[in-house]
């Protein structure tokens, strides 16, 4: 079933149609194609709660955060967009300067790890580097706070194309880093 989406909110508006033909409007063309979509703000803003709020009192915080990162992987297998080639304006990361102090005061267990830069080169057992867990969760924060403004601040297409792009160049590895560093950490 096909949703509308109105842009300056979260909430899509159920219409009467039958299970595969809504009416969409060519103006009106950015829409969620698999109502999972839906969920992408209220889970951005779950995992992002940690890098704008210092010291969250919340039970099992590790294990939430968990959930919500294999979450937000999994909706972008769901994206569905119309590139919108409007120019709009640009994220200022500046604004949030805060986020690494407040993700250290939520998460002050997290630390550094060991990582194999080449996972496929099977022969060099010498190349190793070192990780953040608390960078990779900055990192996450704040791609997700680019894709959710410019959801709000652009368009729903800008918002989604940005998501795509960035988590397959960025986002998809710390995320990946990240649940191997809690579950190694963790048993």
């Amino acid at each position: 079933m096909l949703y509308l989406l109105d842009l300056k909110s979260n909430e899509v508006p159920y219409l009467k149609a039958s299970p595969n033909k809504v009416l969409i409007f060519e103006c009106y063309v950015p829409y969620y194609k698999d109502t999972a979509m839906t969920e992408l703000i209220p889970t951005i803003n779950e995992i992002v709660k940690y890098g704008l709020q210092p010291n969250l009192n919340v039970a099992d915080k590790e294990e939430l955060l968990e959930k919500k990162l294999v979450k937000i992987y999994s909706l972008y297998f769901d994206i569905e967009y119309k590139f919108d080639e409007t120019e709009y304006s640009e994220f200022d990361k500046n604004e949030y300067s805060d986020i690494r102090k407040n993700v250290i005061s939520n998460f002050p267990e997290l630390g550094l790890y060991k990582t194999i830069l080449d996972i496929n080169d099977i022969d060099n057992l010498k190349d190793n580097a070192i990780g953040d867990a608390v960078d990779d969760l900055t990192d996450i924060i704040l791609d997700l706070l680019e894709i959710k403004w410019r959801i709000e601040n652009n368009s729903l297409a800008d918002g989604l194309w940005y998501f795509e792009l960035i988590f397959y160049g960025h986002t998809q590895q710390h995320i990946l880093d990240l649940l191997n560093y809690l579950k190694q950490k963790n048993g």
